[in-house]
């Protein structure tokens, strides 16, 4: 009988670039990102020949691991430095250079600016080689989880109290660091120090934003509906209360000492929980994200303008067509969308009064509103419609399957990052699909 022997140690002749298939996905990545415009990476590094400092990893090699991991479904840097020992892409990607966690996480977010002049630059080159016109554009808005938990968010007065216990907690870390002479403790009283005052400055933050959100103007208290008829619980017509019932104070305004900058919105399940806005804009053609944002509103209908203006920006293009679902219909963008030569394709908000048709011309309309109207009441405007749903969505769908259902980074910034990743990761696996060369 022969029976197994799996402890016995085998010495094989093997490299890495034999490891990984020849059409396998990474390959691509790392072909992608050598086109790509590294020379502000490199300009970063410190660390020169000749001079003090240890070798720097080559920054090719960590954006070619993000790349692939944001492929993968991995967001962990943790979980990427675990797969680069035992993983044969990961490995590949890496050719035998030792990464951490901490190079990661500090690499994935501290680019965004680069990040996006890379999407930039790889739609320009599209559309230098005429793959890509971007004369039909869909835009949609996905909530994504932010990192903080409701019972985060707190009111201004117990901000301010745990922003001074905070201060007072910086103080006595940092007098302890200086009287203690041990190294050992020096270390662990530094990376105590640096916890509290990181806390510190989100705190700071927090209060900030507070005085940011208090000097903004009141909300608009909506008017009684006229159609239903005044009950004996309405208000007066002055706008004030009744004598049985007495004045509602408006809820103050609570935020997060997590993520400041993080709004509680309504999510697609219907509940509220604490998130940002990510905003979408693909060709509708090919499918490829055109420009990206993130937004700490909940509400869609202030974002197409922007996000208009911003491919106009990039790419110096102005699209015929604008398709967007009924949460970004507002008049004024509609008007700004027409002046700058676009069309927008949206539809019309649903009116409260039963029988009025939405799409009927108005006295008041102006002949940008006219001409909205006109196309959308016509087949031709909603057939063009619907391809909305089989773009922005399907991408919509892809980012999701990915892996991005929640940021675990804090701050609008390091949240565009994670979401430029993303749009990259995506546009590359759909050039790949359609058999069309990346080049950055």
């Amino acid at each position: 009988m022969q029976y197994a022997q799996r402890d016995q140690v085998e010495l094989r002749p093997v490299d890495l670039d034999a490891s990984l298939a020849a059409d396998h996905p990474a390959r691509t990545v790392w072909a992608f990102v050598q086109s790509m415009d590294l020379a502000p990476l490199y300009a970063a590094i410190k660390s020169r020949q000749g001079g003090r400092g240890a070798p720097a990893i080559d920054p090719a090699i960590l954006v070619s691991l993000w790349l692939w991991a944001t492929i993968d479904g991995v967001g962990s840097a943790r979980e990427v430095d675990r797969l680069c020992e035992r993983d044969d892409a990961y490995r590949w990607l890496c050719g035998g250079v030792g990464v951490n966690y901490h190079t990661l996480a500090d690499f994935r977010t501290g680019n965004a600016e680069w990040l996006d002049a890379q999407l930039t630059r790889s739609i320009a080159s599209l559309l230098d080689r005429r793959l890509v016109e971007l004369n039909v554009v869909a835009q949609d808005g996905m909530r994504v989880r932010a990192s903080a938990k409701a019972a985060s968010f707190r009111r201004r007065e117990k901000l301010q109290h745990l922003h001074k216990l905070a201060q007072a907690q910086v103080a006595a870390l940092k007098k302890e660091l200086t009287e203690d002479a041990a190294a050992s403790s020096r270390r662990k009283q530094a990376a105590q120090e640096r916890a509290a005052r990181e806390r510190e400055q989100r705190l700071a933050q927090a209060v900030a934003t507070m005085d940011k959100i208090a000097s903004m103007p009141p909300p608009k208290v909506p008017k009684p509906s006229k159609r239903r008829g005044k009950g004996k619980d309405d208000p007066p017509a002055g706008g004030g209360t009744t004598a049985a019932e007495p004045a509602k104070d408006t809820p103050a305004p609570r935020v997060s000492t997590t993520d400041p900058e993080a709004r509680v919105m309504k999510m697609a399940d219907g509940g509220f929980r604490p998130a940002f806005n990510a905003q979408l804009a693909v060709d509708v053609e090919t499918q490829l994200i055109a420009s990206v944002d993130v937004v700490d509103q909940g509400s869609d209908m202030r974002q197409m303008a922007p996000m208009h203006e911003s491919v106009q920006q990039r790419y110096g293009v102005t699209p015929t067509h604008w398709l967007a679902d009924g949460g970004f219909t507002k008049l004024e963008a509609i008007e700004q969308l027409t002046e700058r030569g676009t069309q927008p394709v949206v539809p019309p908000p649903r009116n409260r009064k039963p029988g009025i048709d939405p799409l009927a011309p108005k006295d008041t309309d102006s002949p940008a509103v006219a001409n909205w109207r006109c196309t959308m009441a016509s087949e031709w405007g909603q057939d063009l419609y619907i391809h909305r749903a089989a773009s922005v969505e399907c991408v919509n769908a892809q980012v999701r399957r990915r892996g991005l259902l929640q940021f675990n980074v804090r701050g609008k910034v390091k949240a565009k990052a994670v979401l430029l990743w993303h749009a990259l990761a995506h546009n590359l696996m759909r050039l790949r699909s359609m058999n069309i060369a990346a080049v950055a």
